[in-house]
């Protein structure tokens, strides 16, 4: 594997390309349930990515491929460590509210429930096994989902399916996650890596700063009133317009070559 490169033993880091990384969720015997050591160390790998202007997409994984990610670590918080399983600069798992410029795709095999499920809700793509579920089951433990999960399902889903899941707690499957958009691809069990590389790679080929700042403006704009989107998109159009690769690329067009991307 090129550039391997692991961090932590609890989350594992490598470059499957020049410009995509591969971060895996590295604790199956506790089905990737979130601790503090997690947090830390998934916190650091996001700052590590967003340092590095030759990593243009991330992949998030499972080293379980029956779950992807178990939601918080209830033996951490029974001994005291709830507050661990956030970060300041990061929230739940030092990822869900992290700063992140760098488009991310979560690859699900398998559960991926509660925090699990927030940790994927804040990619922004999903490549999904045909075993994967979906579901935030915290009404069913008189909780709540408090990591983005209340408010990013409902701008993924429609309002009455986003209601039921959070008022039942039942999990969604795949192929009904695709059916509704949550979901980008799904792929046979065993090959949403491909799947996730696949569509990893078309995000790479294009401008960075163009698909950063499209994306920025995308979310910014996505809970405003359309008036406040066009001044959103017109602010994220005047920055890429002052970049290098804004006029590669119709340069590069015009000369009917691949163009160099510098991220500048």
């Amino acid at each position: 594997m090129p550039n391997a490169a692991p961090t932590q033993d609890v989350v594992l880091y490598e470059e499957l390309t020049p410009h995509i990384a591969l971060v895996t969720l590295n604790r199956p015997e506790k089905r990737n349930a979130v601790n503090p050591a997690l947090s830390e160390a998934l916190e650091a790998i996001v700052r590590r990515i967003e340092a590095d202007p030759a990593i243009r997409v991330a992949i998030l994984t499972s080293s379980f491929d029956r779950v992807f990610c178990a939601g918080a670590d209830l033996q951490a918080i029974a001994a005291g460590q709830g507050k661990g399983t956030e970060t300041a600069a990061g929230g739940f798992a030092g990822f869900v509210y992290a700063l992140r410029k760098t488009p991310w795709i979560a690859e699900v095999e398998g559960l991926a429930l509660g925090g699990g499920f927030e940790l994927a809700l804040a990619c922004d793509m999903i490549v999904a096994s045909e075993s994967a579920r979906f579901g935030l089951p915290e009404a069913k433990r008189g909780l709540l989902a408090n990591a983005g999960g209340l408010h990013r399902i409902g701008a993924v889903l429609p309002r009455n399916l986003a209601h039921e899941m959070i008022a039942t707690g039942e999990p969604i499957d795949a192929a009904r996650a695709y059916h509704f958009g949550l979901v980008n691809r799904v792929a046979p069990p065993g090959g949403t890596r491909a799947a996730a590389l696949d569509l990893a790679e078309l995000v790479a080929a294009n401008a960075p700063l163009a698909v950063q700042y499209a994306l920025q403006g995308a979310k910014m704009a996505a809970a405003q009133p359309e008036a406040f989107g066009r001044v959103i998109a017109t602010e994220r159009f005047t920055a890429l317009r002052a970049t290098q690769d804004y006029e590669e690329g119709p340069r590069a067009f015009l000369e009917k070559r691949t163009p160099v991307w510098t991220g500048r």
